[in-house]
């Protein structure tokens, strides 16, 4: 029996100057989505107190597979289209799995995967 380990997402998503509001317009187009894939336990999209460009889209998975699955949704084709349409400044895209108190001081081996997407480079 295998053990589900909770796995997460985060992009930071910077917009061209002047296509904040455009940028945040299309990624609010991925909330209700994302928070019915099967697998999510929480998906949000947040925006910067402190610098208007930036955008926040984080997702809470229960196990890599979830999150594997979603990725290959038609939903992550709009990262694509923001970057292809020159909405998007940067993409900062990381996923993470969750680790106990030991594996984060180095006693135990860390949760070993490959990287799971990678939506621009």
């Amino acid at each position: 029996m295998s053990t589900q380990i909770p796995v997460s997402h985060m992009a930071f998503v910077r917009a061209r100057a002047g296509r904040s509001m455009e940028l945040g317009a299309r990624l609010s187009g991925l909330i209700e989505p994302s928070r019915q894939a099967s697998g999510c336990l929480h998906f949000a999209l947040q925006h910067s107190l402190c610098d208007p460009e930036l955008w926040l889209v984080s997702g809470f998975w229960v196990d890599q597979h979830a999150m594997t699955a979603y990725f290959s949704t038609p939903a992550m084709q709009v990262f694509a289209e923001l970057v292809q349409e020159l909405v998007v400044n940067s993409l900062d895209f990381h996923t993470f799995c969750e680790v106990s108190a030991a594996q984060a001081r180095g006693e135990y081996p860390q949760f070993n995967a490959a990287p799971l997407h990678q939506l621009a480079s």
